[in-house]
């Protein structure tokens, strides 16, 4: 089944992100959440209520949010206000660390610590996101009863 899916994720892993995003795993007319640098600039000049405005918006109509972990995740207020809306909608969430997708550099970090309660956490790399992602998706939505 084709689900509207957001994707929550701190802009200092867009790199690692447009690896997941260009998997094709989730159809790009499914995948919302991805704003490039010079949009979120404008939105973020108009100040905090546009964004949660943005992402509000972008939060409509979708039934899971999956969240990107990279190294700093956790220190992102619009990560936390993402994951806060995800679970007041009732979406199902996934986590997946996303850390050790290597950067244009051929870069990896290690994955901070956050983790939503009682979504499933998954590793892109070693347990397979490229084909899993999907199944994954699907679980958190009949987790969440969507």
């Amino acid at each position: 089944m084709a689900r509207k899916v957001f994707f929550s994720f701190k802009y200092d892993d867009v790199q690692r992100v447009m690896n997941v995003r260009n998997s094709n795993v989730i159809g790009r007319e499914q995948f919302y959440g991805y704003i490039d640098k010079a949009d979120f600039e404008a939105v973020e000049r108009k100040g905090d209520a546009a964004i949660k405005a943005w992402i509000d918006g972008q939060l409509e109509g979708t039934s899971v949010t999956v969240v990107l972990v990279g190294a700093n995740t956790d220190k992102s207020k619009w990560v936390k206000y993402e994951i806060a809306q995800s679970l007041a909608r009732g979406n199902g969430i996934l986590t997946v660390d996303v850390s050790k997708i290597a950067d244009l550099n051929q870069e990896t970090t290690d994955c901070c610590a956050l983790r939503v309660e009682g979504a499933l956490h998954y590793l892109w790399n070693k347990e397979d996101g490229r084909t899993n992602l999907g199944k994954w998706v699907e679980a958190a939505a009949k987790a969440a009863g969507r």
